[in-house]
């Protein structure tokens, strides 16, 4: 018995419909792909499709474009776990946000296991203007100009302004040990982000001002969704 039903007027049933593969299609099983940590491979992708390599191509562009999408993705999704939850308001809730993302990063397996195949892909990927950059900005900058827009953040700079440095120097600080350093230098770039939060109101600076970020209270632990 192979439990397939043949209707009454001994004509076969027709097979059910297969969902079409498109650029979503292509996206998710890439993703799916890199989350377990597995290479990418564009020929592979294509035969898992059931379509051509020209039609994935077209599709989703070159297998750096796609490995940059792939990406962008992870930052958005792991961002959003980053600020779920989180409390305060200002300076301390956008540095709060941004550490536990960074940690987040740091530590994701599958980030891991593409960096330990393609090191230098990886670093131009995410350190030069393109996909990864301008989503991180993106989803920086509405959370900059939400805190600007309940007045408990004052910057000098417009928000995407702000937001595209940011996103910059916490890059640079985040892949050092790519970059020829020891490990991630998590805490300097916290600093640093908060030198541009906080910005000094007279010269000199007050010393009375609140502690560096390494002497902020936590809000919540560590998150486990990874990039």
């Amino acid at each position: 018995m192979s439990g397939s039903s043949v209707p009454p007027n001994g004509r076969p049933a027709p097979a059910p419909a297969r969902r079409p593969a498109g650029p979503a299609a292509a996206l998710a099983a890439a993703s799916a792909h890199y989350l377990r940590g597995e290479p990418i491979d564009m020929s592979a992708l294509a035969a898992e499709l059931g379509v051509g390599r020209a039609t994935l191509y077209r599709w989703v562009g070159s297998r750096e474009q796609l490995l940059g999408t792939v990406l962008a993705e992870m930052t958005e999704r792991t961002y959003r776990v980053a600020a779920r939850g989180v409390r305060g308001t200002g300076p301390e809730r956008i540095l709060t946000v941004l550490e536990r993302f960074m940690r987040a990063v740091v530590d994701a397996a599958p980030l891991q296991a593409f960096t330990e195949r393609e090191p230098r892909l990886f670093i131009r990927l995410a350190t030069m203007p393109g996909t990864i950059e301008d989503r991180a900005t993106e989803l920086l900058t509405r959370e900059l100009q939400r805190e600007t827009d309940r007045g408990a953040l004052a910057v000098p700079l417009p928000t995407r302004t702000l937001a595209q440095a940011v996103v910059r120097i916490a890059d640079s600080f985040m892949y050092a040990h790519y970059l020829g350093g020891n490990r991630p230098e998590i805490e300097q770039a916290l600093e640093v982000v908060e030198l541009l939060l906080r910005p000094c109101r007279h010269d000199p600076c007050r010393h009375d001002a609140p502690a560096g970020p390494g002497r902020r209270p936590r809000d919540g632990e560590g998150i486990s969704e990874p990039v």
